[in-house]
């Protein structure tokens, strides 16, 4: 909110403080893994994130990571290149449905690890024949 203040008469002062007040009691509150993952599921829900390289973006679920201030922590996958646009809407949508004010919330995404990166794959005694009963095939016409 914005409060207007007068530093030479002291008006609006009183108003100020209730502001205050009123994040400080908002900033520590605690919320269970189950209500950050429904929030978050209603989000995508209202508005899907946009297709990276062709492909969708699955958040999977959240939790909190810190109490004060609140931070949101997102598993999901190809969650590095979502927009920020996307993630301010995550933001603002966790702010309002957590009634939250006054206090900044900050969400972290977290990826898995791709199980096949660096392997190769390995072929099996019989694909190993066929391919080279075809190799000989393709040397033959030639």
């Amino acid at each position: 909110r914005v409060h207007f203040i007068s530093a030479l008469h002291g008006s609006g002062v009183g108003n100020l403080f209730e502001s205050v007040r009123g994040a400080y009691a908002s900033s520590p509150r605690r919320v269970s893994t189950a209500m950050l993952t429904r929030i978050m599921t209603m989000a995508v829900e209202d508005h899907q994130p946009p297709l990276v390289r062709g492909r969708r973006v699955k958040l999977k679920y959240a939790h909190a990571g810190g109490y004060n201030p609140p931070i949101v922590v997102i598993h999901g996958n190809q969650v590095k290149d979502l927009p920020d646009s996307y993630k301010r809407y995550l933001m603002n949508y966790f702010r309002k449905s957590l009634e939250v004010m006054g206090t900044p919330i900050r969400i972290q995404f977290k990826e898995g690890e791709n199980p096949y990166a660096n392997k190769r794959n390995t072929l099996t005694p019989t694909q190993m024949r066929k391919r080279k009963r075809l190799m000989k095939h393709i040397k033959k016409s030639k």
